[in-house]
């Protein structure tokens, strides 16, 4: 299959094969055919499997092809809405519809929180086909009368899931109400839940269902492994493990801001250089840590839990869970951004006692009992490897029938250069957070 044979216009694969891809993944080899036949999409794909390029290509090819209807003042109207839950991932999927685009004469903008909205009014003045948006925005220039979405043909919800956990639904439902009753609706999502089974009910006209995984798993291509360690051991162990294997690109999760910020701190103690980013950092730190991390001069990036849904690193080799979170889907997000595109990756979790409930509640929720490992002379209460350490948990699921990952596994080198046919699987991404004034995520995050 190649994306030729999907019915896209020469335009469109000219643009995809001019960044190398050649090869669709699942979601788009199904979602594409889809949203092409004109009927709306309920679509679900665990991360880097290339969702974004699943909409923004068919998106732009029916676009492209249909006739263009000026309003009543004889502007050019707003056709297509994509919404999102933060405003890096509103960023991404923008550069994205951009990119792929570049072909065709179609106009696309982005607006979102954080900045200052008198240039976006100035960019609605003039033509705009595909507007990419965050909700808190969007809301803001309907208040101020300055967008227009009565000409609204196709409807994306990019990360749903996402969205309704940060505690958009009554803006999501706001915004539905201005749009026209006939339009095509793609939603998407990571993680299956009953919201996004209402939100679908109420949404969605006899949708086409796609799964191309199952629900709330983890990738086959990233190892898992616990350590067991004292809480006041962590950044000890953190710190030997990215010495003693010489880690270059560390992504690790905390569940607190404060404790980013103290991870950072504590970490440059050690000699070891690494950012924060989460909501309390300003744009401009923010875009500062990303390009130093995607560039390969920043050896460490610390992020909550806000995070875990925007930031794309290519190849990333290392995830390490400093806390546990305290929603189970959230592991499968924060892992997530390693072992992309059938890439290998690897997943590190330090987990102390009083974090055992937690790991039983993701280990139930992936079906999978996740294998441990000890370093010497950093064995929380002197276990040693050969120990069960992780029959101590209480709750303890059942054992999955999938096998754990070989911890042995060999990771690819930065250097290494993929012989498989490269897959499409979306534009740039960074950490996210919703708009300032309209932030409903958990404030401890």
């Amino acid at each position: 299959m190649s994306f030729s044979n999907l019915g896209l216009s020469n335009e469109i694969i000219r643009a995809v094969t001019e960044r190398g891809y050649t090869k669709p993944t699942p979601i788009q080899t199904q979602a594409i055919p889809a949203i092409l036949s004109g009927g709306d999409l309920l679509a679900g794909a665990q991360t880097g499997t290339g969702k974004t390029a699943s909409f923004t290509l068919p998106l732009l090819h029916r676009l492209s092809s249909d006739s263009v209807k000026s309003t009543s003042n004889g502007c050019s109207p707003i056709r297509a809405l994509i919404l999102t839950p933060t405003r890096e991932l509103a960023a991404q999927v923008a550069e994205s519809v951009h990119e792929y685009g570049k072909y065709l004469k179609l106009n696309t903008m982005v607006m979102y929180g954080g900045v200052s909205i008198n240039p976006q009014k100035r960019l609605l003045k003039g033509r705009v086909d595909i507007l990419v948006a965050t909700p808190g925005r969007l809301l803001d220039h309907v208040q101020q009368g300055t967008v227009n979405l009565s000409n609204i043909e196709v409807l994306v919800l990019d990360e749903a899931d996402r969205m309704l956990d940060m505690g958009f639904i009554r803006d999501i439902r706001r915004i539905l109400s201005l749009l026209p009753k006939q339009r095509q609706n793609l939603l998407f999502f990571a993680t299956f839940s009953d919201k996004i089974k209402a939100l679908a009910a109420g949404l969605l006209n006899r949708p086409k269902m796609i799964e191309v995984a199952r629900r709330n798993v983890t990738a086959d291509t990233v190892a898992q492994k616990v350590y067991k360690i004292d809480r006041d051991r962590k950044r000890q162990l953190l710190a030997h493990l990215i010495r003693q294997d010489n880690w270059y690109q560390v992504l690790v999760f905390t569940r607190t801001k404060y404790g980013a910020d103290r991870l950072v701190k504590q970490l440059a103690e050690e000699r070891i250089q690494a950012l924060a980013i989460h909501g309390n950092k300003s744009q401009s730190a923010r875009t500062h840590a990303l390009a130093k991390f995607k560039n390969g001069t920043l050896q460490v990036l610390v992020a909550t839990d806000i995070a875990a849904r925007g930031l794309d690193i290519s190849e990333l080799p290392h995830v390490v869970n400093f806390d546990l979170p305290n929603v189970p889907e959230d592991y499968v997000h924060r892992i997530g951004r390693t072992g992309r595109a059938g890439a290998s990756g690897e997943a590190i979790s330090l987990v102390c006692a009083d974090e055992y409930d937690l790991l039983a509640d993701i280990e139930k929720l992936i079906e999978q009992r996740l294998p441990f490992e000890v370093v010497a002379s950093f064995g929380a209460n002197s276990h040693t490897k050969s120990e069960p350490i992780l029959d101590e948990r209480k709750h303890r699921p059942q054992a999955s029938k999938r096998p754990a990952h070989s911890t042995a596994k060999p990771l690819p080198q930065k250097s290494a250069k993929q012989s498989a046919p490269r897959t499409l699987t979306g534009g740039k991404k960074s950490d996210a957070r919703p708009d300032a004034s309209r932030r409903r995520a958990n404030r401890s995050r």
